[in-house]
């Protein structure tokens, strides 16, 4: 991909309770993670379950999805927090590459130049 000018980053994806999105959040933060997107109302299948889509009461009873890229030497930490986090909850970690063209906005720092 580097011929194509992308830079190699980590995408880390998390499924977990409303309720637990909140300690995703501050562990990426607490990381350095300069930033993520997180989508409410996530449905879906699994070990406990279907899950609707739907809020059925409030915003904190349903999923939540926290995607979050970010350099593969920050990668270490925010999978290890995120494996004490689920440990007791909840929830699934997704971690794979992910290539991006403007690394700068990721912490990404620019003058080292591609990560390969």
């Amino acid at each position: 991909m580097n011929e194509l000018g992308l830079t190699r980053m980590v995408k880390v994806e998390v499924v977990t309770r409303a309720d637990d999105a909140d300690a995703v959040r501050t562990l990426l933060h607490a990381s350095g993670v300069s930033g993520w997107t997180s989508l409410s109302g996530v449905s879906g299948f699994g070990h406990h379950g279907t899950h609707e889509g739907r809020l059925l009461f409030n915003d904190r009873a349903g999923l939540v999805m926290v995607i979050a890229v970010l350099p593969p030497d920050r990668a270490e930490p925010v999978v290890t927090g995120l494996r004490d986090i689920l440990a007791h909850r909840p929830g699934v970690m997704f971690v794979s590459d992910a290539w991006v063209s403007r690394p700068e906005y990721f912490g990404a720092d620019r003058a080292a130049g591609p990560v390969t």
